[in-house]
């Protein structure tokens, strides 16, 4: 595939799916949208009319399976994940699987065992912050050791509003996985701990839904981490990261386009949503892909590091029941790969 176009099928044209539908199309080289499939057919349909030579395929293990499709976009609900990542394996296809990977961290383990079998990684997990410009310059400073060891990291992750629908648990799962991967990066190891905390919750909230919440991670090192996760904070969509370290620290997130300080004032512009603030982590993460599977490789997040989200953020949904601490259960990495060689 190095010398050709990396031909794309996405399944799920959803809100993320139909984003990436249009970064393949107008924004990442040397790949082509050629195929997309979702349980509603007339949106499938529709999206495939607005770009030249798209095809919809209802099945969508018959868009894995197609001839013609190199590589996929998983967008679709994680309920279904493990399946569709299985017929990636199985038709050694290369996959770009939003996160979370799957619903619980057995079946993401499934996934990290199967992928090992083949002894060649084809799983890039869709935790897109590793490709944001601030996100990796700190990184890169910390990994640079002019700070010193990396103590303790600060996060904060805000949406203006969810739908009803979006309940305690998913905040967890589908919010909080975000500052897990984050902190596994930032630090450079496992979560062994999770607790998670929730006071008495906003008015804006749905009956029932627990927001906000604050997590607090002990690191395998030492190291903490704490996180509030506000899913109704009706501002708008704020992300910020702190990272304190033994001889300073870093942040960033502190504003979008201008943050103006003058006349002993300061401010910026508040996204709406998440596609503001991380639009050009996502063309970045999309071109690192399909670039490194033209080359036959995997770069970015993998499927351990799904696995190992999951298994967190499972043991973050028992915290939030309990109120207590929970040891998150992760198997031995290396035992994993060298049983299934």
């Amino acid at each position: 595939m190095a010398n050709q176009d990396l031909r794309v099928g996405i399944i799920g044209v959803g809100m993320m799916g139909a984003d990436h539908a249009e970064r393949v199309v107008h924004r990442t080289a040397g790949a082509r949208l050629v195929a997309v499939s979702d349980p509603d057919t007339a949106r499938a349909e529709a999206l495939a009319a607005g770009f030249d030579g798209v095809r919809t395929i209802t099945d969508p293990l018959a868009l894995i399976a197609d001839d013609e499709v190199d590589a996929v976009i998983i967008a679709s609900p994680g309920f279904v994940h493990e399946e569709q990542v299985s017929a990636c394996l199985e038709r050694g296809k290369f996959a770009l699987c939003e996160k979370p990977l799957t619903m619980d961290a057995e079946s993401a383990l499934r996934l990290v065992e199967a992928e090992a079998r083949l002894e060649r990684p084809l799983i890039q997990v869709g935790f897109m912050r590793r490709f944001d410009p601030e996100y990796a310059a700190m990184k890169e400073l910390l990994d640079g050791g002019e700070l010193g060891r990396t103590l303790v990291v600060h996060n904060v992750h805000r949406n203006k509003a969810v739908p009803p629908s979006f309940r305690s648990e998913m905040i967890v799962r589908d919010s909080l996985v975000h500052e897990v991967d984050v902190c596994r990066w930032l630090f450079g190891e496992e979560i062994d701990e999770i607790t998670v905390l929730a006071p008495a919750p906003t008015s804006a909230a749905a009956e029932g839904v627990l927001d906000p919440q604050v997590a607090i991670f002990r690191m395998a090192g030492g190291g903490m981490a704490t996180t509030e996760v506000f899913v109704n904070c009706q501002v708008g969509y704020e992300v910020r990261c702190e990272a304190v370290a033994e001889r300073g620290n870093v942040t960033i997130g502190l504003g979008q386009s201008v943050f103006v300080r003058q006349d002993g004032r300061y401010g910026g512009d508040v996204p709406d949503d998440f596609r503001s603030r991380f639009g050009r982590a996502y063309d970045l993460e999309l071109q690192a892909w399909a670039d490194a599977t033209r080359r036959g490789e995997v770069v970015g997040p993998t499927a351990w590091d799904g696995y190992a989200a999951s298994a967190v953020c499972e043991a973050g949904m028992e915290s939030l029941a309990s109120g207590r601490p929970v040891t998150v259960g992760l198997v031995d990495r290396a035992s994993v790969v060298g049983a299934t060689r």
